[in-house]
């Protein structure tokens, strides 16, 4: 079986990492992929907003099976561009696919179909928005209502800063557009971590618990990024939760795409809040988190292949879903200056030398022969082991090794 790939990231090294393990997957595509994924599969330069290109890249390869990593392809629609020309993909439809691309959208949904969530308000301009905050206290949550990378929520403590943050995105448009329309929601305390599971709209299959580090400095401080490093098992969460999260969020969230009548074949990644045993949902993602991906991958001993097929096909009720008991630590070195600007093309050195590591490419080119930063986030160090303090010693063993110029990464992954 042939499978495209889409996206660039470490996410998208790991499924294709996964995928080449599996004896059905004789020939992985991406687009267009990364340094990491070239050595095992073919990567192919284009655009993931082009539809038209990896529509017909896919009907003239024959392609089996498209996996589409990045939400922005989703959100506009790659997966029904897909369907259409009679290919099967792995991705919710353009319509399903705005629980991510619209925080108002999605906090409707949650409202809609009883799925706990905070005390919120949609705003439609900067004036609303500042009469609007006076409903809330602080700390007060802003949310810009478009996709902006990541970096589109923001946590304010004051009028001032709550002020400016509005001005920034409602009036000076610092996310391009994303933040015309934004949501202000209640600030929830409690422990927050990720959820991600399969679905094919009629089943679905939690995986394994994954805790994110958001933040870019040591302790939990300062701007969010991406993500800076995950483990698995999440050492943090509550016992007991799982009955509760199916109950309170996951049977209500099938159910509510059902009722909408949202096509949903792939994967959802649930931002969560648990205080006193109970789980509220920060946020809908309708795809893979990374660098969740990387920790949860290592765990998984099932055939990715199979699960895709079965998400696309609507036969995952028949697929066999298997984890390991591993630990899993996933480290994310990042060029000097992330999340803010940083300089690119700098030489990555020693990378071959990390045996006990699994190395998944994130922000990385090839020139002039030489592998180079290309990105914020440049590489994740992935290690398995018996135990948190085993990966953890791994992981940074080898972020002692791989030498950049302004090399970055957080010290405290897996301790808070």
């Amino acid at each position: 079986m042939k499978v495209l790939v889409i996206g660039s990231g470490g996410r998208e090294h790991a499924i294709a990492y996964k995928l080449n393990q599996s004896s059905k997957v004789d020939k992985i595509y991406a687009i267009p992929g990364n340094p990491g994924i070239a050595k095992i599969g073919e990567c192919i330069s284009g655009n993931v907003e082009d539809s038209e290109m990896i529509v017909n890249f896919a009907k003239e390869h024959q392609i089996d099976l498209t996996v589409i990593g990045p939400e922005v392809p989703l959100c506009n629609g790659l997966a029904n561009d897909l369907e259409a020309a009679g290919l099967m993909a792995f991705g919710p439809t353009k319509r399903a696919a705005t629980l991510e691309g619209s925080k108002a959208f999605s906090k409707d949904f949650m409202i809609r179909h009883n799925i706990p969530t905070a005390k919120y308000k949609e705003v439609n301009s900067y004036d609303e928005a500042i009469e609007a905050i006076n409903e809330f206290d602080y700390p007060l949550v802003i949310k810009a209502d478009g996709l902006a990378a990541g970096k589109g929520v923001v946590i304010v403590d004051n009028l001032e800063d709550a002020t400016a943050t509005l001005k920034e995105m409602m009036i000076d448009g610092s996310l391009d557009g994303a933040g015309s329309k934004v949501v202000l929601e209640e600030f929830l305390t409690g422990f927050e971590c990720s959820l991600l599971c399969f679905t094919d709209g009629e089943t679905i299959v939690p995986m394994v618990s994954a805790k994110d580090h958001k933040q870019i400095f040591d302790g939990n401080i300062g701007p969010n990024t991406g993500g800076m490093g995950t483990v698995s098992p999440n050492p943090f969460m509550p016992e007991g939760m799982d009955d509760v999260i199916k109950t309170d969020i996951l049977d209500p969230f099938m159910q509510g795409l059902k009722d909408d009548n949202m096509d949903y074949r792939g994967v959802v990644f649930i931002g969560l809040m648990i205080e006193d045993g109970k789980a509220k949902v920060l946020e809908f993602n309708v795809r893979f988190g990374d660098p969740e991906t990387q920790s949860i991958m290592l765990r998984l001993d099932s055939d990715l292949y199979d699960i895709m097929v079965g998400c696309a096909t609507k036969t995952l009720k028949d697929v066999e879903v298997k984890w390991n008991d591993d630990h899993v630590a996933c480290l994310v070195l990042s060029s000097g200056g992330y999340p803010g600007n940083y300089q690119k093309g700098i030489e990555i050195k020693n990378i071959d030398d990390c045996d006990d590591c699994v190395i998944f490419h994130a922000g990385t080119a090839i020139k002039d022969n030489k592998l180079v930063t290309s990105g914020g986030r440049v590489l994740n160090i992935c290690a398995t082991g018996a135990s948190l303090d085993e990966v953890r010693e791994k992981v940074y063993t080898v972020a002692k090794k791989i030498d950049f110029e302004g090399k970055y990464y957080r010290s405290d992954i897996g301790l808070r």
